[in-house]
């Protein structure tokens, strides 16, 4: 006999899960300018004035520093905007995108 079908699915599981985080860094370079620097963090990460120093400050002396961390697309998308406008001033401001821990 053959196989009756029925209207009746199993139901699959999946897994939902949350989506992965990137941390955005900043390193330091002998070339841009603190000013620029705050500019960069205030216009493009939406960080206060105290907030931007204080991580200029903290790549100054320490060579790089978290600026955020965003999903993929928003990290990706924040570098990029970040480097052209460091691009279009002249200097050559290094930002990276790695998978946070």
């Amino acid at each position: 006999m053959a196989k009756e079908q029925t209207g009746i699915r199993e139901r699959q599981r999946t897994d939902l899960r949350e989506p992965r985080r990137y941390k955005v860094i900043i390193y330091n370079d002998d070339f841009t300018t603190m000013d620029f620097v705050v500019r960069i963090l205030m216009q493009v990460f939406f960080k206060s004035e105290a907030e931007a120093e204080a991580l200029m400050l903290q790549v100054h002396h320490g060579d790089k520093a978290v600026v955020g961390i965003y999903s993929y697309d928003v990290a990706t998308s924040k570098v990029r905007k970040a480097t052209d406008m460091a691009r279009e001033s002249g200097f050559p401001l290094r930002l990276t995108v790695e998978p946070e821990e």
